[in-house]
C-alpha cells in the first residue's frame, strides 16, 4: 500500500516543534512495515524566515525537499509534484490546515479519487480556541473551502476528544479518528540530586501567549527564592522579549535557554524536579509526555488534554481560572517527585508507545485504501 505524506515542513526542521518528530514517528514506523510504503513531500523550510532551510535528511524511505519561495509553505516545486505524487498513491495523509499544500492536495485527491488521512495538528482547535489567533476571517474562508473541495472518504486525525469535538465545530460532518501521539522512552541519563529545600522548575515549548508563561513568572514571584524556573524553546522574537522583560526582575532564579533537542534535552529534563505547562489551550502537547518518558512529574492545565495525571499519581492539572498556580506549585514540591516521575514514565511506556500508535495509523490507512496507483515519477 502506498501512503503519501504532504506536510509543510519535515524532519529535521524541529524548529516547529512537536508536530515534525510525531509525522517523522508515523513515517519511520509505517515505512518500516513490510506491506506499505511511504513517500513524503514537503518544504525545505527550518524555520520563519525563508533563508532558513534544512539539510536533506537520510532517511529509509523518499522525501522531496522542494524549495521554498516565501511564507511558511509556498513552495511551486512542491505544487508541480503534488499530482504525479497522489497518482501514484493509495492514500494521502495531509499534514497542516492553513498552509499552501492543503488545499491543492485536496482537490486533487478528490479528482483522482484518493482517500485523505488529515492531521491539523492543534490548528484548527487553535483557532478556534483562542481569540487573537491571526487571520481569523481568512483561515475560516479557507475551512470553508476545504469542506467543499475535500473528497468525501477524508478522516480528520486529531489526538484528544477535545481537539475533535473543535474540528466538528469547525467541519461540520467530517469523519474523526482519535490517534494519541507516541513518545519514545529514552534511557535516563544520571539525574542532577535536588537540593535540599530547593525546586527547580521547567518549561519547555514554543514561547508564545496561549502558553501562559506570564503567569508562570508572577507565579514565581509569589514564591520562596528556593524556587527556580529553567525555559526552554523560541518563538516569535518581539512576545519571547516580553517575556525576557517580565523575567528580568527574577533575577537568576529564571534563566532562558533557547531551542534545545538531542542530548540537551535530555540533559534539561535532568536538571528539573517538576515539569510546568501552563497552557490556555492545547490540542495535545507532547511535551507533556516527553517530560513524563523522562521521569519527570508534571503540573499542566485543564487547557490541555492530560487530567488523567492526577488519575496516575504523577501531576496535577489544574484550572487557571480558579487555582492558584504558585499554590499549587507549592504543593507538588512537598509531595515526592522522584516517585511521582516513576509512575508517569511507567504509563507513557504502557499507553504511549510508538508501536500503538503506528498499529493505530495502518489500521486506518487500510480501512480507507483506494485502488492502488502508478509509480512516482522521477
Amino acid at each position: 500500500m502506498n501512503i503519501l505524506h504532504v506536510t509543510p515542513s519535515y524532519y529535521p526542521a524541529t524548529y516547529w516543534g512537536g508536530p515534525i518528530w510525531s509525522v517523522k514517528a508515523i513515517c519511520d514506523g509505517i515505512a518500516a512495515r513490510p506491506d506499505m510504503t511511504v513517500h513524503v513531500l514537503t518544504t525545505d523550510a527550518a524555520g520563519p524566515q525563508v533563508r532558513e532551510r534544512v539539510q536533506a535528511a537520510d532517511l529509509p524511505y523518499p522525501v522531496d525537499y522542494c524549495r521554498r519561495w516565501a511564507g511558511h509553505s509556498m513552495a511551486p516545486g512542491l505544487l508541480a509534484r503534488l499530482p504525479g505524487a497522489i497518482g501514484w498513491a493509495d492514500l494521502v495523509h495531509l499534514t497542516g490546515a492553513y498552509s499552501m499544500p492543503t488545499l491543492p492536495t485536496l482537490v486533487l485527491a478528490k479528482l483522482m479519487g484518493k482517500p485523505v488521512v488529515w492531521s491539523p495538528r492543534g490548528a484548527l482547535m487553535a483557532t478556534a480556541g483562542w481569540a487573537d489567533a491571526p487571520r481569523q476571517r481568512l483561515k475560516r474562508g479557507m475551512e470553508h473551502l476545504a469542506q467543499w473541495l475535500r473528497p468525501a472518504r477524508t478522516t480528520l486525525h486529531v489526538t484528544a476528544p477535545v481537539e475533535g469535538a473543535m474540528g466538528i465545530a469547525r467541519l461540520p460532518g467530517i469523519a474523526q479518528a482519535v490517534i494519541p501521539n507516541a513518545v519514545e522512552i529514552p534511557k535516563l541519563p544520571p539525574r542532577t540530586p535536588r537540593r535540599a529545600g530547593a525546586t527547580r522548575l521547567m518549561y519547555l515549548g514554543r514561547i508564545h501567549p496561549k502558553k501562559g508563561l506570564p503567569l508562570l513568572l508572577q507565579a514565581l514571584q509569589a514564591l520562596p527564592a528556593s524556587f527556580t524556573l529553567d525555559i526552554y524553546g523560541t518563538g516569535a522574537p518581539a512576545h519571547v522579549a516580553e517575556v525576557a522583560q517580565a523575567a528580568r526582575p527574577l533575577g537568576n532564579r529564571v534563566r532562558l535557554h533557547g531551542h534545545v533537542e538531542g542530548a540537551e534535552k535530555a540533559a534539561a529534563f535532568a536538571d528539573a524536579d517538576l515539569f510546568v505547562l501552563p497552557s490556555y489551550s492545547e490540542n495535545f502537547a507532547i511535551v507533556v509526555a516527553e517530560a513524563l518518558a523522562h521521569g519527570l512529574p508534571v503540573l499542566t492545565t485543564t487547557g490541555t488534554p492530560w487530567r488523567d495525571v492526577a488519575r496516575h499519581g504523577c501531576g496535577r492539572c489544574i484550572d487557571l481560572h480558579r487555582a492558584d498556580l504558585a499554590a499549587e506549585i507549592a504543593a507538588m514540591a512537598d509531595a515526592d517527585l522522584r516517585a511521582m516521575g516513576a509512575r508517569g514514565r511507567d504509563w507513557m511506556a504502557r499507553d504511549y508507545a510508538p508501536a500503538a500508535m503506528v498499529a493505530a495509523f495502518a489500521s486506518l490507512y487500510s480501512e480507507m485504501r483506494a485502488p492502488t496507483g502508478q509509480a512516482v515519477p522521477a
